[in-house]
């Protein structure tokens, strides 16, 4: 992403306050993902954002959210700035879980934040 100026404000909402039919994008890393997401999210890892503007989910806004908040800012400060309507989920997948939000796995085991 290279430098991110970051702005007064992006645009936040805690993990609670997400709408069930929100369309979100999780920009962590494959091994976070893998131990646990949000059932229908896309993945599409921080650094990889700018090359992969194709495959953005289409929503209005798009939720963005990694592991504790401060990744997930950074790629929606970038996305308003290119033209996206994008959120900050408010303390990441860390705030998800402790809000008793669904989650998945891809390992077999019980979905965790790592």
């Amino acid at each position: 992403m290279g430098c991110v100026t970051m702005p007064q404000q992006v645009p936040t909402v805690p993990a609670h306050e997400v709408p069930e039919d929100a369309v979100v994008l999780d920009v962590r890393e494959d091994d976070e993902w893998v131990a646990g997401h949000i059932e229908g999210a896309t993945h599409i890892p921080m650094g990889q954002v700018p090359a992969r503007l194709d495959d953005l989910p289409e929503g209005d806004p798009l939720y963005v959210t990694c592991r504790g908040g401060g990744r997930s800012a950074r790629v929606a400060a970038w996305l308003n700035q290119n033209g996206y309507d994008a959120v900050n989920v408010g303390g990441g997948m860390g705030s998800w879980q402790d809000a008793g939000r669904p989650m998945v796995s891809e390992t077999g085991s019980a979905p965790t934040v790592a």
